[in-house]
Formats: C-alpha cells, structure tokens, sequence
C-alpha cells in the first residue's frame, strides 16, 4: 500500500504543470491586501498582487488573448493560453475618469504576446486628479487552480520573469 501512495504520488507530480506570469509594467510590488479597495484586498476578485506603477504603460503578463477591455481604457483582462483569467486594473476607481489619460494599444479579441504593450497611461495625470494609481493584478479564476503561491518582490521591471504567481494545474 505504502509503494502504491508513492507511486500515485510520483505519477500527480508529472501532471503538474507551472505556470508562470511576468511583471505588467514597472513599480513597487505590494501586497494585495494593501490596495486601497476592498473587492481586490479581501480577494474578492481572486488572488493575486499589486503594483505602484513608475512608468504608465502596461505589458501583456503572459501569451494569451484579450478576453475583456474596458471601453475607458482602465481595465483590461488577458485570457492566458493555460486559461488564466488576467484582469490589470490600472489605479482606483479610474473608471470614473471615462477614459480620459488612458490610451487602449490592443483590442478585445486580440491574440498577445508576453510582452505586447496592451495600455498606455497618464501616471501623472491619473495621480494629479486625486486618484491611486495602484495596479492591482488579480486571477479572477484563482480558485480552479491548487497550490497557489502569491509571492512577489520589492521592486519589478515590465516583463521580468518573476515567481509573482506560479500555479500549478
């Protein structure tokens, strides 16, 4: 019995798979409980971290295909190819700027690239209008992967390969 729990064991570690993201755009990393908006720090969205943006221009985090994009320009959701559902949602409550510092690089249905520049912003627009322009990066469908490792480190540069998130299917 003992051989074959070892065995089983061995055989659900080859069907593991990691699955890797890499740093959107360049800042400080912070937890995501720390943003400053509920429905991302208490996971209700689905687990994931954050950015403190240096530069205003977000980067496709995987290949995939961008399954949503906010007609403001704020939010953009990137449907990974291993099926990870990505929302960049750029800064708090910026949807209430209705578009405006925020310049929209790809469209909906559009295939991505790690990499592929998706969004251009004004950083300092955004914060000169009284807004966070924390980045929170979220899996919106967190729960159907196991072993779920929210690391991330103090300070990213666009498209470093991080362990931010590595999940296992």
């Amino acid at each position: 019995d003992k051989e074959l729990l070892a065995i089983d064991k061995e055989v659900m570690e080859l069907f593991k798979k990691k699955i890797h993201l890499y740093a959107p755009l360049e800042g400080d990393a912070i937890a995501l409980s720390d943003v400053n908006d509920e429905a991302f720090s208490q996971e209700m969205l689905g687990k994931g971290m954050a950015i403190i943006p240096t530069h205003g221009l977000v980067h496709s985090p995987c290949d995939g295909v961008v399954s949503v994009l906010q007609e403001t320009g704020h939010a953009i959701c990137i449907t990974s190819d291993e099926g990870l559902e990505v929302l960049i949602h750029i800064g708090i409550d910026t949807c209430k700027l209705k578009g405006l510092g925020f310049k929209p690089l790809v469209k909906q249905g559009d295939h991505v690239k790690t990499g592929t520049p998706l969004i251009g912003f004004d950083l300092l627009g955004i914060h000169r209008a009284g807004y966070d322009t924390t980045v929170p990066i979220v899996i919106c469908n967190s729960d159907d992967f196991s072993d779920f490792e929210n690391l991330y480190v103090s300070t990213v540069e666009k498209c470093l390969k991080l362990n931010l998130h590595t999940f296992h299917t």
